[in-house]
């Protein structure tokens, strides 16, 4: 739960002018547009009483989010073709390994794999339809994962059509039962731009649209 998802930020990009874009159009455009941004920003995860603040740093493709008690540096590198998560230690970066990627951060409903977005890079992607979200039109997509690698089978995005914003994400997993669920709940303007204000994660009982646990990423100005 991009750039949400994870945590993904909304973006100065429209990607309407073609008609019928297909699904990797898009999702290279909503690409792009996270490697371009310079900002330095703090925030929040937070899950009923529990507050985990973050700093976020961005220049271009390289992201670092750092966490403190205990301290944690985690890097992302976005690729043309691929998103890369390391951790920083005092003698350089240490690769995650795959099966890392799937534990919680700290105990919330994100997971490394989710903060990496990886299923941005996947290949096999199509385009549903249109559907409103939050009164914004978006673009539908079903996206295939590569391999088992993954905590999930395939997703669904929504892609706001005027914004090129990852508003909604729902993962499912290798039993094709839904399991996480990412939604953006505002967004604010900071220098003339817009970034994520508020995105809620919630970890779904399998196959329900119940709700095991609740975390929400924020970003504060």
């Amino acid at each position: 739960m991009r750039k949400i998802i994870l945590l993904y930020f909304v973006s100065a990009l429209s990607i309407s002018g073609a008609p019928v874009p297909s699904a990797n159009e898009i999702l290279a455009s909503v690409r792009m547009i996270e490697a371009r941004q310079q900002i330095d920003l703090q925030g929040q995860l937070r899950e009923n009483d529990i507050v985990i603040p973050f700093r976020l740093i961005q220049n271009g493709p390289l992201i670092r989010y750092s966490f403190t008690n205990p301290d944690e540096v985690l890097q992302l590198r976005l690729g043309q073709n691929s998103s890369r998560l390391d951790l920083v230690t005092d003698t350089g970066t240490e690769k995650f390994a795959a099966e890392k990627l799937r534990q919680k951060i700290r105990g919330t409903s994100l997971s490394y794999e989710d903060l990496a977005f990886k299923f941005l890079y996947w290949q096999t992607a199509r385009v549903l339809g249109e559907e409103n979200v939050r009164t914004r039109n978006c673009w539908k997509l079903q996206l295939r994962a590569p391999s088992r690698e993954s905590q999930y089978s395939n997703v669904l995005l929504w892609i706001d059509k005027t914004s090129g914003a990852l508003m909604r994400m729902e993962g499912y997993d290798w039993n094709a039962q839904i399991v996480k669920r990412f939604e953006v709940i505002s967004a604010q303007k900071i220098d003339n731009r817009w970034f994520l204000k508020q995105m809620r994660i919630e970890e779904l009982q399998p196959g329900t649209n119940h709700a095991q646990s609740r975390t929400y990423l924020e970003i504060k100005k």
